[in-house]
C-alpha cells in the first residue's frame, strides 16, 4: 500500500497558483478531459490497481462517483482508455475533499495530476468558495499538490480515518 500524507490547502490566495489563469497546466497532446462524465467503475478499478491504489466493489464506486461534487476523467485519444482520474466531495460549508487521484505511470504522469488538481481546485473554487480542501494523497501525488498551494501536515495537523465494512 502506497504512504499516505494529509494535505491541506492554505487560505491565501497568493499560494494557491490555480488562481492565476496563466499558470493553468495544458494536457499533452492526445489527451482529452472530461468534466462529469466518470468512467465505469471497472475501468476506474484498472487505473487504481495500475497505480497502486486500493481497488473497491462496482457498487461503493458508482455510489461514490454519484455523490461527487466533480469527478474528472483524462482519456487517451488513440485507445479510449482512462489515464487520469480524481473526484470532490463536499459539505457544501466548511470542507471538500478530493478523492482518487491518481494518473498512469510513465512519463506524462506529473502533467496528467497537474491538469487534474488545477481544473478540480478551480472547480471546487467556483462552486464551494468558502470551503478548505484536503486529500490523503499518495507519494507521487504530492509535487502537483504543493505546486497548487497544498501544505503537508501544517501546524501538525494529523488525519485519521475509520473504514467501515
Amino acid at each position: 500500500m502506497a504512504l499516505r500524507q494529509e494535505c491541506v490547502i492554505r487560505a491565501d490566495k497568493s499560494l494557491m497558483p490555480f488562481v492565476n489563469k496563466s499558470l493553468f497546466p495544458s494536457l499533452p497532446p492526445g489527451f482529452v478531459l472530461e468534466v462529469d462524465n466518470p468512467p465505469t467503475p471497472r475501468a476506474l478499478n484498472r487505473l487504481l490497481w495500475r497505480c497502486r491504489e486500493e481497488t473497491y466493489s462496482q457498487k461503493k464506486l458508482e455510489l461514490a462517483m454519484e455523490r461527487s461534487i466533480c469527478n474528472l476523467s483524462i482519456i487517451e485519444e488513440s485507445t479510449g482508455s482512462l489515464v487520469g482520474f480524481v473526484r470532490a466531495t463536499t459539505d457544501y460549508g466548511l470542507n471538500a475533499n478530493l478523492w482518487n487521484l491518481v494518473a498512469r505511470p510513465g512519463d506524462q504522469q506529473g502533467s496528467l495530476l497537474a491538469v487534474l488538481v488545477h481544473r478540480t481546485l478551480r472547480i471546487l473554487r467556483r462552486d464551494v468558495p468558502g470551503c478548505s480542501i484536503s486529500i490523503a494523497a499518495s507519494e507521487v501525488t504530492i509535487k502537483a499538490l504543493n505546486d497548487n498551494g497544498f501544505l503537508i501536515d501544517p501546524g501538525g495537523i494529523r488525519a485519521m480515518g475509520l473504514r467501515l465494512f
